[in-house]
């Protein structure tokens, strides 16, 4: 039986290389693309797939935030990273998220990519050779000392907020995707800005960059 494969790219040239390329293994079949997290979780909810290819940095909600959601509501499908961000504290987040693996799209053949498919559905784990190496031979360390301590400060919904807050949302929109009130948004904004202690929206949009939750693109 084919792997059932959702992929979850940004960026659409990549994510039809990636569908036309992992397509023709017999053994892996893409039964949907995501443009970002949260149109994933529609999607997985529908369709319910056996792995899903995760970028990290992407509009709407990233990657880290949509792993966090997939892990605890639907369990049975398992997630392996494919980014080309490898700050540390990024991957560890991801890790801590629950990927089951993580892919580097600079050093990663379409052999490879196809393992790792293959690992994750297998209930395996799958890292590039240099996220091994660098990353998870230090964990536990890095879990303390890497994340920076203002990010750990803040929870994945005020996160989720400060990324689309970064991206230029008003409250009223930001309201609107996330199904809250404006005033709650706003009182998120002002408990993150607390936290980081930042004076200005654009000291958190800077911030959210800096950690990799949203980009200039």
């Amino acid at each position: 039986m084919s792997t059932r494969l959702l992929l979850v790219e940004d960026h659409r040239i990549i994510r039809e290389a990636l569908r036309f390329s992992l397509g023709n293994y017999p053994d892996i079949e893409v039964v949907a693309e995501a443009n970002n997290g949260r149109e994933a979780l529609k999607i997985i909810n529908e369709l319910l797939p056996d792995v899903v290819l995760m970028d990290l940095v992407m509009p709407e909600m990233n990657g880290i935030e949509a792993t966090r959601r997939i892990v605890a509501e639907f369990p049975s499908t398992k997630v392996l990273i494919f980014s080309g961000h490898s700050d540390s504290h990024l991957i560890v987040e991801a890790l801590k998220a629950g990927a089951r693996g993580f892919i580097m799209k600079s050093c990663c053949a379409l052999e490879e990519l196809a393992r790792a498919v293959r690992a994750i559905a297998a209930d395996e784990n799958y890292f590039s050779p240099q996220i091994t190496g660098t990353i998870l031979t230090n964990y536990m360390d890095l879990s303390e000392k890497i994340i920076p301590a203002g990010f750990s400060l803040i929870s994945p919904r005020e996160k989720e907020i400060l990324q689309l807050i970064a991206e230029g949302k008003s409250a009223k929109e930001i309201a609107f995707v996330l199904d809250l009130s404006p005033k709650t948004v706003d009182t998120h904004r002002l408990h993150i800005m607390k936290k980081l202690k930042l004076c200005s929206v654009a000291e958190l949009t800077k911030f959210a960059i800096r950690e990799g939750l949203t980009t200039l693109d």
